[in-house]
This record gives C-alpha cells, sequence and structure tokens, in this order.
C-alpha cells in the first residue's frame, strides 16, 4: 500500500547544526500519526518540510507516492500539497466571522458557492458551532477557536491534516473536551493526520502509532 506521506532519509541543517538527521517515517493512509519529542527535537521542522514551507538538505518527502521536496528543492508548493493545518496560535482571521473563516479556505481552493455554504453548515453542526456562525473570533471561548480552526481544516477535505501543538496550554479540563471532539471528527472520516505535540497523553489519546524524534531521528 502507498502510503500517504512519506519521508525518507532526510536531514535538516541549521546554522551549521543538525535538526534532523536521516529521518524516514511513513503515515498510511487514514492513521493518526503523533510525532513526540522534546523541545528542539525536530518536531516543528518536520511539520514545516512535509508542508512545503522548507526543503530538505538531504532525502525526499513524498505524497501519495508523488515527490514533493526533493534535497534542497520544493517540487510542489505548498498550496498544491492538499494538505491542511491547525497551528498552535490557531491563526484565525479576526476580520472574518466562524463562518467566514471557513468559506474563505474554499474560495481560495475555487470551491462553488453553494458547495461552499453546504460544507460550511455540516461541519459548524459537527463540531457544535452553528450557533455560533455569525461571531468573530475575538468574542469566542479558547475551546471555541479550537472548535473554529480543526472545522477550517476539515472543510477544505485535505489529503491530510497536521496538527501542530494545537492543544497546548489549555486547561485539563478543555483539553479532556477538545481531544475527544477532534478524535471523533478525524477518526469518523478517516482522515491522515500527523499530530506534533511534547505531551504523551495527548498523544495517546488521539494516536494510532506514536513516532518518538530524538536528537533529530525517529
Amino acid at each position: 500500500m502507498t502510503a500517504a506521506i512519506e519521508i525518507v532519509g532526510v536531514h535538516a541543517l541549521r546554522g551549521g547544526r543538525a535538526i534532523l538527521s536521516g529521518a524516514t517515517l511513513a503515515v498510511m493512509r487514514g492513521e493518526v500519526l503523533a510525532v513526540a519529542g522534546a523541545s528542539g527535537s525536530g518536531k516543528t521542522t518536520l511539520l514545516r518540510l512535509v508542508l512545503g514551507f522548507e526543503a530538505p538538505d538531504e532525502g525526499t518527502v513524498s505524497i501519495e507516492g508523488v515527490a514533493m521536496s526533493a534535497p534542497r528543492r520544493i517540487l510542489v508548493p505548498p498550496e498544491r500539497r492538499g494538505l491542511a493545518v491547525v497551528f498552535q496560535d490557531l491563526a484565525l482571521w479576526p476580520h472574518l466571522s466562524v463562518a467566514g473563516n471557513l468559506e474563505f479556505a474554499l474560495r481560495i481552493a475555487r470551491v462553488a458557492a453553494r458547495e461552499r455554504r453546504k460544507r460550511v453548515d455540516e461541519i459548524l453542526e459537527r463540531v457544535g458551532l452553528s450557533a455560533r456562525r455569525d461571531c468573530f473570533p475575538g468574542v469566542l471561548s479558547g475551546g471555541e477557536r479550537q472548535r473554529v480552526a480543526i472545522a477550517r481544516a476539515m472543510v477544505q477535505r485535505p489529503r491530510a491534516v497536521l496538527l501542530d501543538e494545537p492543544l497546548a496550554n489549555l486547561d485539563v479540563a478543555l483539553k479532556k473536551e477538545l481531544l475527544a471532539l477532534f478524535r471523533d471528527v478525524l477518526r469518523r472520516d478517516g482522515t491522515t493526520t500527523i499530530l506534533v505535540t511534547h505531551d504523551p497523553v495527548e498523544a495517546c489519546a488521539l494516536a494510532n502509532r506514536i513516532a518518538l524524534l530524538e536528537q533529530g531521528s525517529i
């Protein structure tokens, strides 16, 4: 079976220091894979390589069998990789409503207006935000903003979703609630997912497998 995402022999140097050293990893279709490790272990660099924000110094990154990056070359730009990402700071557009945040992502993908409305209505219902569709991010609670961020990722129907420490700095009760939501949304759709986290509880709660990054190697 062709891996959804495959990283082979990746090296990444920053300022002459090796951040990743021969990292090799395959994420299968429909799998939720957690990449765990201490601060500075290379988790964020790995994520940026998959997204196409950076090119590896050595090695390759492929999605569904197609090479995306080669040594010091980005072959396919981020916007053409079919990936969605939820960053730790969520990166919601403050001047757009909840529905507007979701619709904007679909406009970029040139989805027709009728289909945009249908997808937005469906995902807002699933994450429990239908009644908040016209609200702006500034008036939402922390948990509601997290729901908007995962809804914006999923409404795009991406090849894979990348989660960059999305639940960091939340209190225990809210994290437990959102872990259940993320697990339901991701697994029900069979969405290929890479979760970057330093929290072993979070990794165990969401992932089918856990890859440990240590000193640049998996």
